[in-house]
């Protein structure tokens, strides 16, 4: 019997987003910055939340902009608290802002995509979880991952929440066996 992974439930929006997003592998360094500062926001939130918000989030934030984001200061910072689209979560949006310059040191060196890739050996790993408790919140993968991005700078990004963003970026392919999207995914790797 296929069925969806039950997370999404039958929210629409949430079932698209795990029919068309969640796990299929990306490659864009802007879109990669994109999700993990989400998924910082998300951080003692449901991702329905922050799914809702994403639109706002975008607007907010130009874009997901990491150069622009970096030139940030208090009155982009005292703009974003005043948004009632987004999380208004001060430590959150500084920390997107010290996350940006992170970002550009990565994608000076190396590429942030290469680096945060590298970590999979450049493929998706491909799990084959039957059910929702045998995926877990955190792996040794994500646990080095959030410990080397901490050390560029990067913050809000534990190891659980490292490992929900590799999920959805499908650095790990966690859709169930019994779900239609393991399969599709799976495909999709390079």
């Amino acid at each position: 019997m296929c069925e969806r992974c039950p997370w999404c439930g039958t929210d629409p929006i949430y079932v698209e987003y795990h029919d068309t997003e969640w796990g299929v592998p990306e490659y864009d360094s802007r879109a990669l910055f994109e999700k993990l500062v989400l998924d910082g926001f998300q951080a003692g939130l449901s991702w329905i939340t922050i799914l809702k918000k994403r639109d706002n989030f975008r607007t907010a934030f130009d874009g997901f902009d990491p150069h622009i984001i970096a030139e940030w200061g208090e009155e982009e910072v005292a703009r974003c608290l005043a948004d009632p689209g987004i999380v208004r979560h001060r430590g959150k949006i500084e920390a997107t802002i010290g996350n940006a310059r992170a970002w550009q040191q990565i994608e000076g060196r190396e590429g942030f995509s290469a680096f945060l890739w590298s970590y999979v050996d450049g493929a998706p790993l491909q799990n084959s979880f039957a059910t929702m408790a045998e995926v877990p919140p955190e792996t040794p993968v994500s646990k080095q991952l959030s410990k080397d991005l901490k050390k560029t700078g990067f913050r809000f990004c534990g190891p659980t929440i490292v490992y929900a963003f590799m999920e959805a970026v499908g650095m790990a392919n966690d859709h169930l066996t019994t779900c239609p999207r393991h399969e599709a995914v799976k495909a999709l790797a390079r």
